[in-house]
């Protein structure tokens, strides 16, 4: 990791999530094979009430509002009949950021809180670049931040300004499940819009494995799990020093059963998460502390200028 002197390797830079937008310019999200949807900007659906553009007429049923009867049509045909409209749906992006205390953990270049701030602020640059509304939600750390979605520059300064605000007030000691995100996450979800969740997958609970299908039976969701080379695979043997608040353990990795359980533990705590993900048939991409933000995040991308592609 890099000397603690560095202040953008732990804490969230505002200038460097602002600095991320030239990075978005000409670039769109891919939209997965799940959505019904495939265009960037906007999608219709079809809608018995008021919306933005007329449609067509058709045959009055019962049940249908009297104030949308189309008396032109009625009168000509003699037969009662009703207007339906196009409603144009908004699409928009809702990143939820995991602010729990095993995200302000790195050994190289940066916290995983660190990366999982940049990782949003470039999705918010390129999500408002293609004309979509930018929210996002903080949880984990004692935090229970909103920003709700909101269009243009502005929208995503809001965004970003949140990601700094949420990662200094964020107590290493408080631990928030995953549940407790998704339960507010079905709040700010509007129809058309689209979930990218940031976490390490430590938080994952139990209850969360009810919620997450839910809305990703209404709702495109990609999962960017964050992770370091040190839960990948133990230190060099020897003996290391453990710090978790002011609680102090040594862990000795020369012992052979000390090194084989260490990975194991890190992959059960993500286990729950990626399984339920690969049932759903939700996009997962694994971020690393020192990846390179565009590199590493290319299935998510798209040049805006040609046709979409779907990841």
């Amino acid at each position: 990791m890099q000397p603690a002197s560095d202040h953008r390797s732990v804490r969230v830079a505002l200038e460097e999530l602002i600095a991320l937008g030239a990075l978005a310019h000409g670039d769109s999200l891919v939209r997965s094979r799940r959505s019904p949807a495939l265009r960037s900007g906007t999608s219709s659906s079809r809608w018995r009430g008021r919306g933005v553009d007329f449609r067509e007429s058709r045959i009055y049923q019962p049940g249908d509002e009297i104030r949308h009867m189309d008396w032109r049509v009625t009168a000509r045909s003699g037969k009662p009949h009703t207007k339906l409209f196009e409603e144009e749906r908004e699409q928009g992006l809702l990143l939820a950021i995991d602010l729990n205390p095993g995200m302000r953990f790195g050994t190289r270049v940066r916290f995983k809180s660190v990366q999982a701030a940049r990782a949003a602020a470039l999705l918010a640059w390129m999500a408002s670049a293609a004309g979509d509304r930018v929210g996002a939600l903080g949880f984990g750390g004692g935090v229970v931040g909103e920003v709700k979605p909101a269009g243009g520059r502005r929208g995503v300064l809001q965004v970003l300004r949140a990601l700094r605000d949420w990662d200094a007030a964020a107590d290493q000691h408080l631990q928030a499940p995953l549940s407790s995100a998704l339960a507010r996450v079905r709040r700010l979800l509007r129809p058309g819009m689209r979930l990218v969740l940031l976490t390490d997958g430590f938080s994952s609970d139990a209850e969360a494995a009810t919620l997450l299908p839910q809305l990703a039976g209404r709702h495109e969701i990609t999962i960017v799990l964050l992770r370091d080379a040190l839960e990948l695979a133990p230190p060099p043997p020897g003996r290391y020093a453990i710090h978790l608040g002011s609680a102090r353990r040594v862990l000795d990795f020369g012992d052979a059963r000390v090194r084989g359980s260490w990975s194991e533990r890190f992959s059960a705590s993500r286990a729950r998460l990626l399984g339920q993900a690969r049932r759903l048939g939700l996009r997962v991409l694994e971020l690393d502390g020192h990846a390179e933000l565009r590199r590493a995040l290319a299935p998510l991308l798209a040049r805006s200028r040609h046709s979409p592609v779907v990841a």
